[in-house]
């Protein structure tokens, strides 16, 4: 059924577009109703605005905490327009129909993100907002709700298409985003709230975002997905600007993720750092002098797999790393930033997307990861454990030298990022050897022993990559084959989180296999 627009309440916090949006609908004989600032904004543009308190009688009070809470304004968007009690009543207590609401809310989420205290985030809770938006969209067979920007446009061409009113599907559909709106800000209150309070397990908790992206396809063709922001401003791939290429893919999205997150490990003013990732796991993973060396190095673990992969770096993409990459068919390159000169390199391949982050993500912030369940979903801490925190355990009779110290804290920063059950071969600095996601452990080392060789007779060498190299697993040896067969691919020292009821027998067989342990007593599942 078609609506007329007669009269307007105009509300926002947001005031991009408003006047030229309201100019629009004056020209079309509507009368507009607004509050406050947006009077104020509306006023000087010289229209014809009456103000909210003249409508209900009141003034605004409480520093503008009560101004549209009344029934000339609730009733005038509740009121059913074809019910003749309704009507009745309206005429009784002098309420008028409302039939477009336009609103956006207090900038909750802007206010936290910027690190408001806890006094300024209360005061940029919108009551009075929600509780119309809510009201309007409930009556949308006869009310007609705006709460985005974006749906200026589209509202004036449904006027003019309709001659000065607006159809059922596009009130519904307006009415569905304005719940959408609602929640969406809900959820940023009580989650803010929860972390304020420390309510570890909330008994409501819900999960909110914003639409950034619509894509083709998910992980595969029949699967539908659109990327959403979470309005969490922590640096990585939703806050990153894509300089060139065509649109990231899910699975695009899901690696670079990863990469980042890895490579942010590695404090970028200590030295370089390269991470290549494939089906979000690392295939090469190294530090350098400079991040040429560094890519290198990641690039020798497997060249194999780093075809088509995603290559992530810690520190500003430069010249010398740009040439590199184009040797070879990369997916995605993410970095911090990039010289002029390295972005240019990388202009001339046109398929590659570049993406900068302008920052790394903190490996030791708190946060959230969810996993959606049939009927339910997994919440958990994010893992910002990281190996700089834990009180390392020699366990063995030999110590690990400095060399092989070093080694293992990079190898077991790396197996946080890799699928359980992970094995990493490190040596000087750079992965070797990467097993990952197998139902054995054992398998693991075997698998990322093999992919050594592999590598090594790919680079020409006469011997494996993992010989004289450390050994890092993601959780604990049960038996000690899966450590025996580290040292028989030739691994010098293990780092591992121990914990198991045989870790008696892991260290006696790396007694006898001359072979150095620590224990981290944290484990990186990572499923």
């Amino acid at each position: 059924m078609l609506r007329p627009i007669e009269r307007a309440l105009i509300s926002v916090s947001d005031k991009t577009g408003i006047v030229e949006f309201a100019q629009t609908l004056a020209a079309r004989g509507v009368e507009l109703v607004s509050t406050g600032g947006t009077s104020k904004l509306l006023k000087e543009a010289g229209l014809d605005v009456k103000d909210v308190a003249d409508l209900t009688g009141f003034p605004e009070m409480m520093d503008g905490r009560i101004k549209t809470l009344h029934p000339r304004v609730h009733g005038g968007l509740l009121a059913m327009r074809d019910n003749p009690e309704h009507s009745q009543a309206q005429e009784a207590h002098g309420i008028g129909n409302i039939d477009l609401l336009v609103v956006n809310l207090y900038p909750f989420e802007e206010t936290i993100a910027k690190g408001a205290d806890y006094a300024s985030a209360i005061e940029n809770i919108d009551i009075g907002g929600p509780a119309m938006i809510r009201a309007a969209a409930k009556n949308h067979d006869g009310v007609c709700v705006v709460v985005d920007g974006d749906d200026y446009q589209p509202l004036l061409d449904e006027l003019a298409a309709n001659d000065g009113k607006t159809d059922l599907p596009f009130r519904q559909h307006l009415a569905a985003k304005a719940y959408a709106r609602t929640a969406n800000y809900d959820a940023a209150i009580s989650n803010w709230f929860a972390g304020e309070l420390e309510i570890e397990n909330p008994k409501w908790v819900s999960l909110s975002g914003e639409l950034a992206q619509t894509m083709r396809y998910g992980e595969n063709p029949h699967q539908r997905a659109a990327f959403y922001k979470s309005g969490a401003h922590r640096p990585g791939v939703a806050s990153a600007q894509q300089v060139q290429g065509k649109e990231l893919s899910y699975n695009n999205l899901n690696d670079t993720d990863a990469a980042i997150e890895l490579v942010a490990e590695f404090d970028h003013q200590e030295r370089a750092a390269v991470a290549i990732i494939k089906h979000a796991n690392p295939c090469g993973v190294a530090l350098g002098t400079c991040l040429q060396d560094a890519y290198l190095k990641a690039l020798q673990c497997d060249p194999v797999s780093a075809f088509g992969g995603i290559v992530a770096f810690n520190q500003p993409l430069d010249a010398e790393a740009a040439q590199e990459l184009t040797k070879i068919f990369t997916e995605v390159v993410v970095a911090p930033e990039a010289t002029d000169e390295a972005r240019a390199i990388l202009a001339k391949k046109k398929n590659v997307r570049l993406l900068l982050t302008h920052g790394l993500p903190e490996p030791k912030a708190p946060g959230l990861t969810a996993k959606l369940l049939s009927g339910g979903f997994l919440l958990q801490g994010r893992d910002n454990g990281t190996v700089e925190q834990l009180d390392l355990k020699v366990v063995t009779e030999r110590q690990p030298s400095a060399q092989e110290m070093a080694d293992l804290k990079v190898a077991f920063k790396i197996c946080k990022h890799v699928k359980s059950n992970a094995i990493i071969y490190v040596k000087d600095g750079a992965s070797v050897g990467i097993g990952a996601g197998q139902m054995s452990r054992v398998d693991s080392a075997r698998i990322a022993a093999w992919k050594a060789e592999e590598a090594a007779k790919e680079a020409g060498l006469d011997e494996p990559l993992t010989k004289g190299s450390v050994v890092a697993s993601d959780a604990f040896f049960p038996f000690a084959d899966g450590l025996l067969a580290a040292a028989k691919a030739g691994a010098t020292a293990v780092i591992q989180p121990g914990g198991s009821m045989r870790d008696d027998e892991v260290i006696a067989a790396a007694n006898e296999a001359g072979l150095a342990m620590v224990m981290t007593g944290m484990r990186h599942f990572r499923h």
